[in-house]
């Protein structure tokens, strides 16, 4: 499996829960998903979410070390920015 697309994966899971914790403002989680997705669909398709990415290993787009990999890091990334609301708050 490939290093990069998991990095794609972190940060985009990473900025779009900061985002819910700091702002709770549906335009800007919007804005940020919408980007987010933008920015990293090329590279690891702009899943960000568990519930996206086993949904994509479900239609066979993605095999399941690939689906194990995502969600371990999705969930590294909503737990990191959990952390970095905590020590801002």
């Amino acid at each position: 499996m490939k290093f990069l697309p998991l990095i794609y994966e972190f940060l985009g899971t990473f900025l779009l829960v900061l985002s819910i914790f700091t702002t709770s403002n549906a335009f800007i989680i919007g804005a940020v998903l919408a980007v987010v997705v933008w920015l990293s669909a090329s590279v690891s398709g702009g899943l960000v979410n568990p519930a996206v990415s086993l949904a994509f290993y479900l239609k066979g787009a993605l095999t399941l070390e690939e689906l194990g990999g995502f969600v371990f890091v999705q969930f590294l990334g909503s737990l990191s920015a959990l952390s970095v609301y905590q020590f801002i708050v």
